[in-house]
């Protein structure tokens, strides 16, 4: 089934869809305050949008959806219009890449986790938590 909008219509109607408290986020944040982090900011202006961000510390951390972002362990490729997600998840991957060359130019470090890990205590403690307390 071809789209009804033309590019420039869908491309605005995808700018407005914010994913906003996503259950991997929520996890993260709880993970962080219980672990007594402090001095983590949500909406902080940098490249990419990253959902928490250390200022102090130049820490940006992104959590990636699997689907999205293509994630090796449980990505499946559509079955419908699969030419047209393809292209977009690969364009997302590359400008994920960018993303992370811009903010580590930039004297960021960037910590990536992927929807299925952001789950998980263990690996949210071992991959973000453990890494922003000793500066890693």
């Amino acid at each position: 089934m071809s789209d009804v909008l033309t590019k420039a219509q869908r491309s605005y109607c995808m700018s407005r869809i914010r994913g906003k408290n996503t259950v991997p986020e929520l996890v993260l944040r709880r993970a962080i305050s219980s672990s007594g982090l402090k001095g983590y900011r949500l909406h902080y202006k940098l490249p990419g949008k990253p959902d928490i961000v250390f200022p102090q510390r130049r820490i940006a951390v992104f959590i990636d959806g699997c689907f999205w972002h293509k994630c090796p362990k449980c990505f499946t490729e559509p079955k419908t219009n699969r030419r047209f997600w393809m292209r977009k998840i690969a364009s997302n991957a590359k400008r994920d890449r960018l993303i992370n060359i811009e903010l580590r130019r930039n004297g960021w470090r960037v910590l990536r986790v992927w929807e299925h890990d952001a789950r998980n205590q263990k690996i949210i403690k071992s991959r973000v938590i453990e890494r922003v307390k000793h500066g890693e």
